[in-house]
């Protein structure tokens, strides 16, 4: 699985969660993980989280951290258990370094009564596709946010370095355990 933090500032508006859009936009083929900062403003046609979509709940952020990850197979559980995997490593990985509670509730993240991150999987005909984005700047959010910056986090991109690269050791881990077992009952 190859990782990628994208230096330049990509608005996310919920188009990015399409098959190839990492290959298409960055030339990485196969199983992969993009990282980037940006806007995000996902209006009602593009959400694909049909709760969201039926209580009319869309999504904003002045700037965010974003993750998309693209793994080939259509295997939506499997997309679901990948994306609570990645939100346990930013868990943990914020857990590092604050003092402050961080609370998973699912696929997203608090801290106190603000809510930190945005999430989704889905799947397509060729790959399974997921999105966290983590509030860096909560300026005009339209429910209760904490950003990263109001955590003292400035440094976006190394977060995300290391994340991705937690994230590709653990799907890396899981391939190999995998590998070692022996079949039983055969």
């Amino acid at each position: 699985m190859e990782t990628r933090f994208i230096e330049e500032r990509i608005k996310y508006d919920g188009s990015q969660l399409s098959p190839h859009w990492i290959y298409r936009n960055f030339s990485i083929l196969g199983d992969a993980v993009v990282s980037f900062t940006g806007e995000c403003r996902v209006e009602l046609s593009h959400m694909v989280d049909l709760v969201d979509v039926k209580s009319g709940q869309w999504i904003y952020s002045p700037l965010m951290l974003h993750f998309i990850v693209e793994k080939f197979d259509t295997d939506l559980e499997r997309a679901v258990l990948r994306q609570r995997m990645l939100i346990t490593i930013i868990k943990e990985w914020l857990e590092e370094r604050l003092t402050s509670r961080v609370i998973r509730r699912g696929d997203d993240l608090f801290v106190g009564e603000g809510k930190l991150s945005v999430s989704i999987a889905t799947v397509s005909l060729a790959s399974t596709l997921i999105h966290v984005g983590l509030n860096i700047d909560t300026e005009g959010t339209p429910v209760k946010t904490v950003g990263l910056k109001d955590l003292g986090i400035i440094d976006a991109r190394q977060m995300a370095q290391d994340v991705m690269s937690r994230f590709r050791e653990e799907m890396m881990g899981i391939y190999l355990a995998r590998c070692k077992v022996r079949g039983v009952g055969l």
